[in-house]
């Protein structure tokens, strides 16, 4: 009988999950990927609050429950496994063991000391399943946990360090996971300075009206096709400063195996089809939302703050759309991620211009047109070299599946590590510069205006692109093999939970207030059970169900933490 293991990715966005023969071939059998994250919130702030909010035992409770979802979903023999690796952020990790995380909510020693928090050492660890509750796995079966290198700088970080092998090159190198919270370590002169911060889902197609994941379906790509300049010089739409260019705008839409295809052409500014392509799209993912914003600016059809179309929206096919909110939401997340990368380069006395390499990994990372995301300033400006590397915390748990050696190299690694951690939420620099991203993403600050508060911080002006680097894409799909029986995707993740509030009137204000559509309610004799699904949920910072509620009788807390209700029907 095939000996087997598992590898899993415990993403911010959602799990990644792929099961591998422990024979001589160490082949990849099958993979299953969720759509959502199972806790409630957008981001790790969100997932850390929380987390803090119902407790630890409760929060490792959805996190197994989700991740024996995932294992259901690859479609094996579980009786057969005998390795499990996981790979993630520190948050992720520890709530997975079920240890303790108020040292990575509370920062400051005597805060800690006062609460009484002894912060566990999150070395390499080798554990029995019977020691992760409620794992359906067998008992023996090994649980390989890789360290972190400091707070919130974890083993996916040190994964993307290991899996580009920019630790064994002589450059001045960036890597970045453009992810929801966005990891990111730069190498100069041997010292590694990393940081991490919460650019939020956008990038990943997530807070977008018809965004989502980089799945089958996802428009990834876009193109706008200028009309010919007999036409164009006639009549532009719009009613901006600079009137916008006509044009088609063609899509390209993932396929099953995950690969770009050709997807309807249309009018931007009616989605009328002009030419019909192969794939139908069904959402915009966050690869395809860069692409927009690059091809937006240049036919002057977005004008930040503004899309210049009679409606204030870019149509896509199948009457999908890209609005001023979602322009937004997008410029948060890239102007965080430039931040970060301005951030670190201040800390370790280099100009952004003098980074040579520039690594992208995750599922964004490797689907993105690396040269238009390097327009819009999400890689910096005059980097000679530009590699696409996948999934690397997947790929990380799977080396660590197929040989132990390599969960105690991390370890070596992280303890030789020549690195500074630079916390984003304490840095100076970082907040000046992220409010200059968002005064121009969102408020329509002037370039030059932009450019004069940098060099009265003292900070280097920023470079324009002048060349078009070197672009290396290693693999085609952010999880190159998605081995012999395919890949799974996992649509629903999330746990339920019913509960009956005395007092409650049946209004449903909760319901129809909830932006997410994350509560139903239903009638039980001569009162009301909600019900809430906690991968939409908002978060427990949104609470506007609370609210709402004229009664006072909602507790969403309460509600997240009830007991499975088999009365609830759901």
């Amino acid at each position: 009988m095939t000996r087997l293991g598992i590898a899993l990715d415990l993403g911010t966005s959602g799990f990644r999950g792929q099961a591998i023969s422990l024979g001589e071939d160490s082949r990849i059998l099958s993979t299953a990927v969720t759509t959502r994250h199972p806790f409630p919130g957008a981001n790790v702030i969100d997932h850390l609050h929380f987390a803090l909010e119902v407790g630890v035992p409760r929060a490792h409770e959805v996190i197994i429950r989700a991740v024996n979802v995932v294992l259901e979903h690859l479609r094996v023999d579980f009786s057969r496994v005998e390795r499990l690796a996981v790979c993630g952020n520190p948050i992720q990790l520890s709530l997975f063991q079920g240890i303790e995380i108020r040292d990575l909510a509370y920062a400051g020693k005597r805060k800690l000391e006062a609460l009484g928090v002894i912060p566990p050492k999150r070395n390499a660890q080798r554990l029995q399943a019977a020691e992760i509750m409620g794992l359906n796995l067998p008992s023996q079966a090994k649980v390989l946990i890789p360290p972190a290198v400091r707070h919130e700088i974890g083993a996916d970080a040190l994964a993307m360090m290991i899996q580009t092998d920019m630790l064994q090159k002589d450059e001045i190198a960036i890597v970045t996971d453009y992810g929801t919270n966005a990891e990111m370590a730069l190498i100069a002169g041997g010292i590694v300075y990393t940081g991490s911060t919460a650019a939020g889902p956008a990038l990943e197609g997530q807070q977008i009206e018809d965004g989502i994941l980089a799945l089958p379906g996802a428009i990834s790509d876009v193109l706008f096709e200028p009309e010919p300049a007999g036409f164009m010089a006639s009549r532009c739409f719009g009613a901006g400063n600079e009137a916008a260019m006509r044009g088609t705008l063609r899509t390209f839409v993932l396929d099953k195996e995950m690969i770009a295809r050709s997807g309807d052409a249309v009018d931007p500014s009616s989605g009328r089809v002009i030419e019909n392509g192969e794939l139908e799209a069904v959402g915009i993912t966050g690869t395809g939302v860069v692409a927009l914003l690059s091809q937006g600016l240049k036919s002057r059809l977005i004008q930040i703050p503004r899309i210049n179309t009679q409606d204030g929206e870019i149509h896509l096919p199948n009457d999908l759309k890209f609005t001023e909110e979602d322009l937004k939401e997008a410029g948060k997340a890239i102007g965080a991620i430039r931040a970060g990368h301005i951030t670190l380069c201040h800390e370790s006395g280099i100009r952004l211009e003098q980074i040579e390499t520039a690594y992208m990994s995750g599922a964004s990372g490797t689907y993105v047109d690396a040269l238009k995301a390097q327009e819009i300033g999400m890689i910096p400006a005059r980097v000679k070299r530009i590699y696409q590397v996948g999934n690397t915390s997947l790929a990380m748990a799977a080396d660590m599946v197929r040989d132990e050696a390599n969960l105690w190299k991390m370890q070596q690694i992280a303890d030789s590590l020549r690195q500074n951690h630079v916390m984003f939420a304490e840095s100076k620099t970082f907040e000046k510069v992220y409010i200059l991203e968002l005064s121009y993403w969102t408020e329509g600050m002037p370039w030059s205006q932009y450019q004069k508060f940098l060099s009265k911080y003292g900070l280097p002006l920023l470079a324009e692109v002048v060349d078009s680097p070197q672009v290396i894409k290693t693999v085609q799909r952010d999880i190159p093999d998605l081995g012999e029986m395919g890949l799974e995707i996992i649509q629903d993740i999330g746990e339920r939970k019913t509960m009956v509030f005395e007092g409650c009137t049946g209004d449903a204000e909760c319901v129809l207030e909830c932006p997410e559509k994350a509560l139903k309610m239903k009638r039980r004799g001569e009162r009301y059970a909600i019900t809430i699904n906690l991968a939409l949920c908002n978060g427990v910072a949104c609470r506007r169900c609370e609210r709402v509620c004229k009664e006072k009788a909602f507790d969403l807390i309460a509600l997240l933490c009830s007991k499975d209700d088999p009365a609830s029907g759901e």
